[in-house]
């Protein structure tokens, strides 16, 4: 049981507090509710490049990481398709030097055609090094616009295109930035060696006064239901072929996606899988293979993906995995199969939840999600599910009509 307290300042910043007196440490987490699905579909990439920007220095704090490395702490971010997440670590005793960085970008992020320059750089560096000039570095991009006809799930985190990045310019910047990095918008968890009182007098007098900002309301399209198979063939010069295929899912709080997470876990999930065992050690089709999903929090896409042993036939391989797949459509797990996947996720999330840092992810996610206090029941949906749940929602997501196949032949 995660406890926390839970308080909204009057810009609406929502700020959740974990207090953890087993550590000298403190973390400061602040989680923007923005990721690439929430971009103009022509100009993508700007979630993952304000990632970037946000360290480029704000009005009052030409270096972000000069002071906090003074303070002792560390700091990272990452972005997805549905979110922007900034964290920090140092002394407890230091906190306020986070507080006093974060926020300062969030009222007054510097918009310097220099940083822009620099920070488009390396982004433009960073999809040419991973998505263009890696092998099987656009597998993704093709698969998701494969997948996806509407959703803005169709286009990586990086961007669609280079040149999206490339054509930034401040006031595609600027409009980002007020748009979606509000108070309003946002939501702060502080954890670690703190207090509660000491944590509202910080928030109050680093946050209080930043402008609410106006609350962003979704109005993404959605993805029309798949009713006919789709396939791709990519020839590339790659060194063993692989296998994509992919099917739509529930959305993150709907019943089936922990249905499906489950059954994920069953078919590929470790050396211990169906899909490994039967695929990777007995017949010997795939040097490796895995199924998974994606955790999205609209609907998203289960998948199943692997490299080729050299010498075996895409169609053989691609008849195999769906031999597998048909298997736990017609026949129900059985119920130790079933209990051997909950208690592994069991262990997990109680893993996941030793660290403080992310314990603060955490609640700021299942925050963003609309209730926190998910953290600490959501164990409950797992246990509920049954084996008559899982041949039910494979029947449903695995139909060939709900499917999505990319063959990426090495020349």
């Amino acid at each position: 049981m995660i406890v926390y307290d839970r308080f909204v300042l009057d810009n609406g910043l929502r700020v959740l507090v974990h207090e953890d007196h087993s550590t000298p440490m403190a973390v400061v987490n602040i989680m923007y509710d923005v990721g690439s699905r929430d971009e103009n579909p022509e100009k993508t990439g700007f979630a993952h490049l304000f990632e970037h920007l946000m360290f480029g220095g704000s009005v009052h704090i030409p270096d972000y990481d000069e002071p906090l490395q003074r303070a002792g702490g560390e700091n990272n971010a990452y972005t997805t398709h549905d979110l922007t997440n900034y964290y920090c670590q140092l002394p407890a005793e230091n906190i306020e030097t986070a507080f006093w960085l974060e926020s300062d970008r969030m009222l007054s992020l510097a918009f310097g055609e220099k940083s822009l320059l620099v920070q488009k750089k390396v982004v433009c560096e960073e999809f040419k090094e991973h998505y263009i000039n890696k092998p099987y570095g656009d597998t993704w991009h093709k698969m998701r616009e494969l997948a996806y006809t509407t959703h803005p799930y169709r286009w990586m985190t990086i961007g669609k295109e280079l040149s999206h990045v490339e054509n930034a310019n401040s006031d595609d910047v600027k409009h980002f930035f007020f748009k979606h990095y509000r108070p309003i918008n946002a939501i702060l968890v502080v954890a670690g060696h703190v207090q509660l009182e000491n944590v509202k007098r910080l928030a109050d007098k680093w946050f209080g006064d930043i402008p609410m900002g106006e609350k962003y309301h979704r109005k993404l399209p959605a993805e029309p239901r798949q009713t006919e198979a789709r396939k791709s063939e990519v020839y590339a010069n790659v060194p063993l072929d692989a296998f994509i295929k992919t099917w739509h899912m529930d959305a993150r709080l709907d019943k089936g996606y922990y249905v499906m997470d489950l059954a994920t876990e069953i078919l590929g999930g470790g050396g211990s899988s169906r899909m490994f065992q039967a695929l990777v050690k007995e017949r010997q089709l795939f040097s490796g293979l895995d199924c998974y999903h994606f955790g999205s929090i609209d609907k998203g896409l289960v998948a199943v993906e692997g490299k080729l042993v050299k010498g075996v036939a895409m169609e053989t391989a691609a008849k195999a995995v769906d031999e597998e797949i048909e298997k736990i459509m017609a026949t129900p797990v059985s119920a130790l199969e079933l209990e051997k996947v909950k208690n592994k996720t069991e262990s997990v999330i109680a893993f996941e939840d030793m660290g403080v840092m992310s314990r603060a992810n955490s609640l700021a996610m299942y925050e963003l999600l609309g209730d926190a206090q998910l953290m600490n029941t959501e164990l409950e949906k797992y246990h509920e599910v049954t084996t008559e749940d899982i041949q039910q929602s494979c029947k449903e997501v695995f139909r060939n009509d709900n499917s999505n196949t990319l063959f990426y032949h090495s020349k």
